[in-house]
């Protein structure tokens, strides 16, 4: 038997006392923990808690396990949203073999997000977030091949969703897709996107809504990103500065980052003659190409991270941003002058963020991530403000969500892993 580890190794050591000699669905170890409304999958999967820790072992064929550990490697190596890969066990006498990754902490399935009320109808935020994923794999040359809901965890993100792949059997990563493969992928989303929603209305747990035209909206809503990320655009000489500051604004609020700009002759204007012209400044305009860098969702995250050493969500990172600015302007006013951006970041940090996290109420710490349960405390202060007429503050709007809503947030919505049943 052998256990590849994927760096660093120190983070699973204390998993090499389990039962490998064991199929998977025979194991008892007091470690063992029980996700709730997790995905389906095809193969046996057990969830182990190590050192704080939740893992994911799904038992499968030698080969494939292999592959996807080496596919899901490559996609943590690119930047995009994936689970993390911690190891594989091969060489299993009269077995098969067992890819190890750290399962998503705070995240949840499609089942559980249509099973509970409390984010209403999720299907609009649901398309929007697999269909960005599937763009960002694709501009990666990653062909799926396996495109679903069920191969999707969903972690909430400031009233959005941010979906992370969780299932690379099937891929394949190429320097680049042609259009029959992407075409292949959207295909077997659309089929199986319809399918999982069907199962879903048979259940009683679907909006009502039409499974196939659901399915259907996904692929448009892909073709419609696709084309704004990658589409060529003729630029007329007066106006080049303009279309393309505006069509990188229009990139990055779409969460991606530009690579490269290149500006290409496209000749002559129909109608203005022949005469070629060899710049892009000539009467005929220039070609347009954007070449969109394939990195995970991030430029509102990394800002954060530097001013504040916080992770977050692209969509909570941009809320907590705004907030910051908000309070450094509330610091000027007091101070009568400006505020260096760094100090009030930490400023923020300390008096304004670090007071909320501390106060929320041990029993419920593990609802929600902890700038999810802040970004959820801004929207309330927003809403107890407007029915008092007046701004209530941070610490009030937080004594009251912490009593009235926190609470009513399901155990099971997301999941850290607890004992089996």
């Amino acid at each position: 038997m052998r256990f590849v580890f994927s760096p660093p190794a120190e983070a699973a050591s204390g998993l090499l006392d389990l039962s490998w000699h064991e199929p998977l669905e025979e194991w008892e170890d007091e470690r063992l923990v029980e996700i709730r409304q997790r995905g389906l999958s095809r193969h046996p999967v057990r969830f182990v808690a190590e050192a704080g820790v939740v893992y994911a072992l799904k038992e499968l064929d030698a080969r494939l396990a292999r592959r996807e550990y080496r596919l899901l490697r490559s996609l943590r190596d690119l930047g995009l949203p994936a689970v993390e890969v911690v190891g594989v066990v091969v060489d299993r006498p009269g077995l098969d073999a067992i890819l190890v990754t750290r399962f998503l902490d705070y995240s949840s399935s499609y089942r559980a997000l249509f099973a509970n009320a409390r984010y209403g109808h999720p299907t609009d935020r649901l398309q929007d977030a697999l269909v960005e994923l599937l763009v960002r794999l694709h501009l990666a040359g990653f062909m799926w091949g396996d495109c679903s809901l069920s191969n999707v965890l969903f972690r909430m993100d400031a009233g959005a969703f941010a979906a992370y792949l969780v299932d690379a059997e099937t891929a394949e990563l190429h320097p680049a897709l042609s259009e029959g493969q992407r075409g292949y992928d959207l295909d077997l989303a659309r089929e199986r996107i319809a399918g999982e929603l069907f199962d879903l209305q048979a259940a009683g747990t679907l909006p009502p809504v039409d499974p196939i035209e659901v399915a259907d909206d996904t692929v448009r809503r892909y073709h419609a990103l696709w084309d704004e990320l990658t589409r060529e655009e003729i630029l007329h000489p007066e106006d080049q500065r303009y279309r393309i500051a505006d069509r990188l604004r229009r990139i990055n609020s779409l969460g991606f980052d530009v690579d490269e700009v290149e500006l290409v002759d496209a000749g002559p204007v129909a109608g203005e003659g022949t005469t070629p012209h060899t710049s892009g400044n000539g009467p005929g305009g220039a070609r347009l190409r954007v070449r969109t860098r394939v990195a995970e969702p991030g430029h509102h995250r990394r800002i954060l991270m530097a001013r504040t050493g916080l992770g977050a969500q692209e969509n909570q990172a941009r809320r907590l941003l705004n907030d910051i600015a908000a309070y450094r302007g509330y610091l000027e006013r007091v101070k009568g002058g400006p505020v260096p951006e760094v100090v009030a970041s930490n400023t923020w940090l300390a008096e304004v963020y670090e007071r909320v996290v501390r106060a929320i109420p041990a029993d419920l710490r593990d609802r929600l991530d902890e700038v999810e349960i802040f970004h959820e405390i801004l929207e309330h202060r927003w809403f107890l403000s407007e029915r008092a007429g007046r701004d209530v503050g941070t610490t009030e709007a937080a004594r009251d969500y912490f009593d009235s809503v926190l609470p009513t947030v399901p155990e099971d919505l997301t999941e850290t892993g607890r004992p089996p049943s």
